[in-house]
């Protein structure tokens, strides 16, 4: 079924977990900074101008729906959540920096969901130091969740990684019959590390992309990747990139060679990317790290819609369900922390968080640090209106 509709909807062109919990890992426990009897407030970086903005956006998006609803019902054990999001344009430096003034400030009790896998690179030292609770950063990148990383105490993945991801697409590919794979990766520490997990996947298959192109984070070689990317002339093309650069590279591919097949991460899209790019996004592959946000046979899709429109947010996406499932999970946390909050308590809560079942999504951190909550992959294939199909 997936095969069928990534192969032919593609010429539509005019269509669309492991150290098991010790008190030890915590010791370094800071008062209630960010907690007063009435509020509770949650810190994050992430962009709001650049070429990741959409993702921000509707991170924000997501978050304050589910905060206003939580708030809505007493918020946790009566303190409302607060949600301060600073700009960083998608730059690690402005990320860094966010987050030492969130620090110095002491205004901010925990970290959630803050952008990129270079953002998230430079800021894991600083979360150490402080001894700060870091909740779902957005990204993958298997090189934050390993054993002993900076960080690997204190942050709470939910995601899959990005690991997960291009495996499962590289198998689906290869399944598909798929041998002559073009990869073109966005030219910083998120495109490389997934080039390298794609390749890995390829050669434990015995297969090889028979091009691989980096492209600028500003984009200005597009043409240049276009150009060597249809001169190998791939089967179908898989993009490790993330915001306008996908938009960019699709628009261009497509525009090249309108049946050309084209897979990506479940961070390659945004809702932006929906507007741009209308029916040329039909046969586009691309991974699922939670539920379809279409789909309400689930009730945490269900509730996430409630939620949004209750907002008058009325425009549905992945991220926002992100940003709403990893603030109902932070909720979930600073709850069983109990009434006398503080940043340990609120990490072993996390820590024994077991088979947390929201409704379609489930998060489990029992095992050994560094926690990741959820290795959930689905691949989805869009079909006209940006809807996934099949």
């Amino acid at each position: 079924m997936l095969r069928r509709h990534f192969l032919a909807l593609a010429p539509q062109a005019g269509a669309l977990s492991t150290l098991a919990f010790s008190p030890a890992l915590f010791s370094n426990a800071y008062a209630q900074e960010g907690v007063n009897t009435k509020t509770i407030n949650i810190g994050c970086s992430g962009a709001l101008t650049g070429p990741l903005a959409a993702a921000g956006l509707s991170i924000k998006m997501g978050v304050e729906a589910a905060m206003m609803e939580i708030n809505a019902k007493g918020g946790v054990r009566g303190r409302q959540l607060q949600f301060q999001l600073l700009d960083d344009a998608y730059v690690p430096q402005r990320t860094a920096e966010n987050v030492k003034k969130m620090i110095a400030d002491k205004g901010v009790f925990a970290l959630m969901s803050c952008i990129g896998t270079p953002n998230n690179a430079a800021i894991m030292p600083l979360i150490d130091e402080a001894g700060m609770p870091y909740l779902a950063p957005l990204t993958g990148a298997s090189s934050l969740r390993k054993p002993g990383s900076p960080g690997s105490n204190n942050v709470f993945h939910i995601r899959a990684s990005y690991t997960d991801e291009t495996q499962r697409l590289m198998q689906q590919l290869l399944n598909m019959g798929i041998k002559d794979l073009g990869i073109v990766y966005l030219d910083n520490g998120f495109g490389k590390e997934i080039l390298a997990d794609a390749n890995a996947a390829l050669q434990a298959k015995g297969a090889r992309a028979v091009v691989q192109s980096a492209l600028t984070t500003d984009g200005k070689n597009l043409n240049d990747v276009v150009n060597q990317v249809s001169a190998a002339k791939p089967a179908a093309v898989f993009i490790a990139t993330a915001g306008t650069a996908s938009t960019s590279i699709i628009a261009a591919l497509k525009k090249s060679s309108p049946l050309m097949p084209i897979a990506g991460l479940s961070v390659a899209l945004g809702a932006d990317s929906f507007k741009m790019l209308g029916a040329s996004l039909s046969g586009v592959a691309v991974a699922m790290v939670f539920p379809d946000h279409h789909r309400t046979s689930h009730q945490i899709v269900r509730e996430y819609q409630a939620a949004m429109r209750a907002a008058n947010q009325s425009e549905y996406s992945a991220i926002s369900l992100e940003g709403y499932i990893n603030t109902r999970v932070m909720a979930e946390g600073l709850d069983r922390a109990g009434p006398d909050l503080t940043r340990a308590k609120f990490k072993s809560a996390m820590a024994s968080m077991q088979k947390f079942n929201l409704g379609g999504f489930a998060v489990d951190y029992m095992g050994t640090s560094p926690y990741v909550g959820s290795r959930f992959v689905e691949l989805g294939v869009l079909g006209s209106g940006g809807r996934f199909v099949g």
